[in-house]
């Protein structure tokens, strides 16, 4: 009996495999081993709700445009970010079947040299005369397009925004690392690194865009509160360095920062008439009855330019690092940022003395790491952030909902966890 069971059973199945047509060669068969994961699932998995790794619901019609406006061209990190957007593009016309003109058009336009504000405008007045279904923006200044958002708005284009927040209302999703708790995470990391006491400085890449100032607030704050024996000495905004320079130099010649002020605004024109009276020793009157610096204040406001001119970005730093002898620490909150921190050091042969770290881990970054002239850093995920923001333009465009904010993800790396294969996926050589 238990040989006639087995047999009906087995005959009920193949004939129900047969009447559903399942019973096929080509079939997929379960053979016990997983899939291969792609070299960049690490990536993926940081980001925070996961669904913005998903492509699975995004049935976009042929030829839609996303439009994608970084910060920067040619970095590590924005290269990654760029890297991160062209696979999900590549994925979503691979699931969809799409290719030629049907394709979904995904295209990353960046600043070619460095955070240029007006370069990215000028890009983001091009975008919006090619009408995409979204843009997709990581704003080097929180304010400055206001009125071409709006616009784009007006034209059924919706804005999408990643890696730095936007003051712009009509945000429909912003996609970036959770930029405070990565700052106060590498102040705590700073702080015990110098056994809580002391003075440090802070290197900050802009004083307008939002991931700037939320570093930079976040940082000074968990100091602030969290490590009363510790001082931020010296903050270095890389969109002032000119002025810093020029203020360097006057301090070399003896001319002091109320000085150097008074002389450049009568240079410009731009003194008052109580000022320049206040001031007259130094002023001359001109025919017109216009007052201008004298001569010798003059003079020496060339000398000033001269020298500011002639000094780099790294002996600028080093010049106000050396201000503080008893500096104990800097932080960078950003690639650029880090490594200006670590070279002026350098430069002071304070690398053993004072400790360096971070945001982000190019390869000059991690090589820093491995020779001991930046000793911890703060890894972003530039790649996930590039893909969770296709995810955020197309689901925008489907309305089919958005997180107001997603978060893509960091990790901490110092020299010892370099060999540790998940810290290694989130790396950007």
């Amino acid at each position: 009996m238990r040989k006639k069971s087995v047999v009906c059973v087995a005959s009920a199945i193949c004939i129900a495999a047969a009447a559903c047509g399942c019973a096929s060669e080509e079939e997929d068969i379960f053979t016990g081993e997983m899939p291969e994961l792609p070299a960049w699932q690490a990536n993926l998995d940081a980001v925070n709700p996961s669904v913005y790794t998903n492509i699975d619901d995004l049935d976009l019609e042929p030829g839609t445009y996303i439009s994608v406006i970084g910060k920067a061209e040619n970095t590590p990190y924005w290269q990654q970010v760029k890297a991160g957007v062209e696979q999900a593009a590549a994925d979503i016309n691979e699931r969809l079947g799409y290719s030629g003109a049907d394709e979904v058009k995904v295209l990353y336009n960046a600043p070619a040299e460095g955070e240029d504000v007006d370069e990215q405008v000028n890009i983001l007045d091009e975008e919006m005369s090619r009408y995409p279904d979204v843009i997709a923006i990581a704003s080097i200044d929180e304010n400055a397009s206001s009125v071409q958002f709006d616009l784009a708005v007006e034209n059924g284009i919706q804005i999408v925004a990643f890696d730095s927040g936007n003051s712009y209302q009509g945000i429909q999703c912003t996609c970036m690392t959770d930029n405070a708790a990565a700052a106060e995470e590498g102040a705590s990391r700073l702080c015990e690194a110098i056994g809580d006491s002391g003075e440090v400085a802070l290197f900050v890449h802009d004083s307008v865009s939002g991931n700037a100032r939320e570093r930079a607030d976040a940082f000074t704050e968990e100091i602030r509160t969290e490590h009363p024996d510790v001082t931020v000495a010296e903050t270095i905004y890389l969109d002032q360095m000119d002025q810093l320079k020029r203020q360097a130099a006057a301090e070399e010649l003896g001319v002091s920062a109320e000085q150097l002020e008074q002389w450049s605004e009568a240079a410009s024109g731009l003194g008052t008439e109580a000022e320049n009276t206040d001031n007259a020793a130094e002023k001359e009157s001109g025919e017109s009855g216009e007052i201008s610096i004298s001569e010798e204040a003059r003079t020496r406001l060339e000398d000033i330019d001269a020298i500011a001119a002639g000094m780099s970005n790294e002996e600028t730093a080093a010049y106000y690092l050396g201000k503080h002898p008893d500096l104990k620490g800097c932080f960078g909150v950003n690639d650029e940022t880090v490594r200006l921190a670590a070279q002026a050091v350098k430069s002071l042969e304070l690398t053993d003395a004072v400790t360096v770290m971070g945001f982000d881990a190019g390869k000059e970054q991690i090589d820093a790491l491995e020779d001991g002239s930046i000793d911890g850093l703060v890894v972003q995920n530039p790649f996930g952030m590039g893909y969770a923001t296709v995810v955020a333009s197309a689901r925008t465009v489907l309305e089919i909902g958005n997180e107001a904010v997603v978060d893509t993800g960091y990790t901490w790396v110092d020299a010892s966890g370099l060999e540790n294969e998940s810290i290694r996926a989130m790396l950007y050589e």
